[in-house]
């Protein structure tokens, strides 16, 4: 099995909840679709002078893991950071993934005891939501998903 670097990736092994996406296998084939298309326009504006391909997931927790919701169910969590912002991850089908979490280097991020995060909060910020949608729009062109 291929290995990769973000957390939970061992048991992300999930299948899609959602008819539209039937064809995305599990979170690791879902990370695998957007790594070719997390770029800098889906990055959190304040983070963009510093997004680059080496670090794609750099800006892009709370709109990859709402997506990954719409597709595997289950909740968001939010990790509380530093600035006063949350870092946000999902666990669906008991089984805990984040598939931002290798922007973060080798800092160790807690997973338990976070609270729920609500999408309308989130995308109570245009630019977020615009963002979402740009994501989600992407990936369905990538994958011929259907809404």
């Amino acid at each position: 099995m291929k290995e990769y670097k973000f957390y939970g990736w061992q048991q992300a092994d999930i299948p899609a909840v959602a008819e539209e996406y039937r064809q995305i296998r599990d979170p690791r084939h879902l990370y695998d679709l957007l790594s070719g298309i997390w770029c800098a326009e889906t990055c959190a504006p304040r983070m963009r002078e510093t997004w680059a391909r080496e670090n794609r997931t750099l800006g892009q927790c709370s709109i990859t893991a709402f997506l990954a919701q719409d597709i595997f169910g289950g909740e968001v969590y939010g990790i509380p950071r530093p600035d006063g912002n949350y870092h946000c991850y999902n666990v669906a089908g008991g089984r805990v993934f984040d598939l931002t979490s290798e922007q973060f280097g080798e800092e160790a991020l807690s997973y338990e005891d976070n609270p729920i995060q609500m999408r309308e909060t989130h995308f109570a910020k245009e630019e977020k939501r615009l963002r979402y949608e740009y994501l989600k729009e992407e990936l369905r062109k990538k994958c011929f998903c259907h809404a």
